[in-house]
């Protein structure tokens, strides 16, 4: 007697691939300082770490990051339902009702924003949605580029609306 496997169920074993190895970790709290001055805060439901083949880091649960000024003040935050931050790459992608608040009430809303950290710019590819303080106008664009502290903003095909008020005739955002 002799045991003799089908050629497609050894090839389906052979293919089965080593499952990656994750960390994951609960109610998370991450603080970012540089020369003992707090410059963000990282907090998370759950963090997924990939730390083998791949580098990275997920947020499935979402993210809420909040950045800080010289003086320890808070500048902005931002909030997404799914973030991952690919270690190799630099870069760190925030997904799905993406929400970034400026300190004095400007809002941007996306359902994606990219931070590339070597070129220390941020981005997205789809349509996005700036809403000045006060509620006194509102941008869309298709897509954008931005500095870290979202004072140099270029729209791509940007369209929209501000009122004037007082000695303030010119939009200004995040300020």
């Amino acid at each position: 007697m002799a045991c003799e496997n089908d050629l497609r169920d050894v090839e389906k074993i052979a293919n089965i691939q080593q499952e990656e190895n994750v960390n994951v970790s609960k109610d998370v709290t991450v603080v970012y300082s540089d020369s003992a001055k707090v410059k963000a805060e990282l907090t998370a439901p759950e963090l997924r770490e990939y730390p083998d083949s791949i580098a990275m880091y997920e947020f499935q649960k979402g993210v809420l990051i909040r950045f800080f000024d010289e003086f320890g003040n808070e500048s902005q935050r931002i909030r997404s339902e799914y973030a991952v931050q690919k270690i190799n790459e630099g870069l760190t992608e925030f997904r799905k009702n993406v929400v970034v608040n400026m300190v004095d009430g400007s809002i941007i809303k996306t359902e994606e924003l990219y931070f590339d950290e070597k070129k220390n710019i941020y981005y997205n590819t789809v349509p996005i949605t700036f809403d000045f303080k006060d509620q006194r106008g509102s941008l869309q664009a298709t897509s954008f580029i931005s500095d870290t502290d979202f004072k140099k903003i270029d729209g791509q095909n940007m369209t929209g609306f501000y009122v004037p008020s007082g000695d303030q005739q010119l939009p200004s955002f995040g300020n």
